[in-house]
């Protein structure tokens, strides 16, 4: 099937917010937990191989949706993007009033705190949105209909960026996700905190976690993944970086669509064209 949406997947996201009226936001509030640096391995991704974005924009805008209780992720996003691009606007967008009320205070040029959510109430187009550790509260069916939302807010080149990371972000994923669909999985796990890569599957986005199963693509990526880092047990005496860029290197030379080179390796990254990952049926399936 194509990756492409259409208006009847947007207007599913847009019921998805049932029971609010059409001035309210659309979506429901997350648990709010955060923690200082919990997003920093995707926000170097994002200010690293695909900083681009940012540079080629007309006008740089970045929304952060869903920040959570703290808005300290917004801000450190915030930083980075300007340390890209010094004009970078960031918008983080909150369902629950109060969270924005609190973040008041830390407003400064550039940067705002709203009420908003799938709708993304930002003007121009953003260049980048972050929703992180947002869509594991929905259902797995309900996933293509809000990529679908926010992938029509974007600029053009613009990039949705949706993932899960652990409570310290030792542990992330995030799938990249362009106007017609998305286009990467990426995988950043901190050296020492992982036995496995597999390790990382408990923190796959909404629409792969629960595709960890023999016969489907992640579940196949993944076991590569382990089999090439055990294949290169004895680098470890050279380090896990090592280690991990001999792993990267055995799964291209195997066909595996890995993108980057060893300055992302090396950082215990790892990102992935869609396709070799995607779900073999629902609304995200890959034939």
């Amino acid at each position: 099937m194509s990756r492409a949406y259409d208006g009847a997947v947007v207007r599913k996201a847009e019921r998805l917010g049932a029971g609010h009226g059409p001035a309210r936001p659309v979506g429901n509030a997350t648990r709010g937990t955060t923690h200082p640096h919990r997003m920093r391995r995707v926000d170097r991704w994002m200010t690293g191989p695909e900083a681009w974005r940012l540079r080629a924009a007309q006008t740089p805008v970045a929304v952060d949706l869903g920040y959570g209780a703290s808005a300290t992720t917004a801000v450190e996003l915030f930083e980075r993007l300007r340390a890209v691009r010094g004009d970078t606007r960031l918008v983080g967008l909150e369902i629950d009033p109060a969270r924005v009320a609190a973040a008041g205070p830390l407003e400064r040029a550039g940067l705002e705190f709203r009420v908003g959510g799938f709708e993304v109430p930002v003007r121009p187009d953003p260049v980048f949105i972050r929703a992180f550790n947002v869509l594991r509260q929905y259902d797995e069916a309900d996933v293509p209909a809000i990529w679908a939302a926010l992938a029509s807010r974007l600029a053009p080149g613009g990039l949705l960026v949706e993932g899960t990371c652990d409570e310290i972000g030792r542990r992330a994923t995030w799938v990249g996700v362009e106007a017609d669909g998305p286009v990467t999985l990426s995988l950043s796990l901190r050296f020492g905190a992982f036995a496995l890569p597999s390790d990382a599957a408990d923190r796959l986005p909404k629409a792969l976690i629960h595709r960890n199963v023999p016969g489907e693509r992640v579940h196949g990526f993944l076991r590569a993944a382990d089999a090439a880092w055990l294949g290169a047990a004895p680098l470890a005496a050279f380090g896990n970086r090592q280690r991990w860029i001999s792993m990267c290197r055995t799964l291209r030379a195997a066909g595996w669509p890995v993108r980057d080179g060893v300055a992302r390796w090396r950082l215990g990254e790892l990102t992935v064209a869609w396709d070799c990952v995607a779900p073999r049926s629902g609304g995200l399936a890959l034939p």
